[in-house]
């Protein structure tokens, strides 16, 4: 964890787990997962990998793994080819706080999202959804190409 990341999310004295970096590297670098979804865990004030999604998993998958009523910040690489006949691949950063979630994850959520995408380097896009229909693969799509 970088002294930059606790230095702006030290009101709310949140970490990052080391995996999460790992995790994220593993995703961008060795295409070892599709996607990954991590938490904050109040308990440990730290952000955790909470799952992660194999390089077959698809994008409605990662969606459908994200809690219906709680925060999340999730990663996911998405593969196309272009109108060239090139094949691309581009990292999304996805801020999911569902209206229904608690008010406290949604302030904790929306303070310590810059932080932490800083740490994860080479997101290409962020999109931040409250529900589905803001993430769906047709906005992926749009965004990429």
């Amino acid at each position: 964890m970088s002294f930059r990341l606790r230095e702006k999310n030290a009101a709310w004295g949140m970490s990052v787990a080391d995996d999460c970096k790992n995790r994220f590297m593993d995703l961008k670098r060795k295409k070892m997962y599709s996607y990954v979804i991590f938490k904050i865990d109040e308990s440990k004030n730290e952000i955790v990998v909470e799952k992660t999604g194999g390089p077959a998993e698809s994008y409605g998958e990662f969606a459908e793994s994200l809690p219906e009523n709680d925060c999340r910040y999730g990663v996911y690489d998405f593969d196309f080819v272009t109108s060239e006949n090139c094949r691309k691949s581009k990292i999304f950063f996805i801020a999911w706080s569902p209206e229904i979630s608690r008010i406290r994850a949604k302030m904790l959520y929306a303070t310590c999202k810059n932080s932490f995408k800083t740490e994860l380097d080479g997101v290409h896009y962020e999109i931040q959804a409250t529900d589905s229909t803001e993430m769906d693969l047709d906005v992926i799509r749009d965004r990429a190409r």
